[in-house]
C-alpha cells in the first residue's frame, strides 16, 4: 500500500479531531489541529494520530488535568491543554 500523501493525511487528521465522541473533543481538538497540522513534522503526525485513537473520555480527563497523561503523549496534551486554554 502507498504511503499516504501529506495533504490527504492532514485532512484525515482535522476530519478525525472535529469528529470525536464527545462534543468537548470536538472542540477542543479541531480547534488544536486547524492550528497545528500543518506545521507538525512526520514524527508528530505520527503521534498525533495515535493520541486520536484513544478513548475520548481519557484525553477529556488528561486535557482538563483531571488524570495524568501517559507517556508518550505527555508534551503532545500539555501542548493542546495550553492552546486550548489560552
Amino acid at each position: 500500500m502507498p504511503e499516504e500523501l501529506r495533504e490527504h493525511r492532514l485532512k484525515r487528521l482535522h476530519m478525525r479531531s472535529m469528529r470525536r465522541g464527545i462534543k468537548e473533543m470536538d472542540l477542543i481538538l479541531s480547534a488544536y489541529a486547524a492550528d497545528h497540522l500543518a506545521g507538525m513534522d512526520h514524527a508528530a503526525l505520527e503521534l498525533y494520530d495515535g493520541l486520536l485513537s484513544e478513548n475520548d473520555q481519557d484525553l477529556y480527563r488528561w486535557v482538563t488535568g483531571q488524570e495524568p497523561t501517559p507517556d508518550p503523549y505527555v508534551d503532545l496534551i500539555a501542548d493542546i491543554a495550553k492552546t486550548f486554554q489560552s
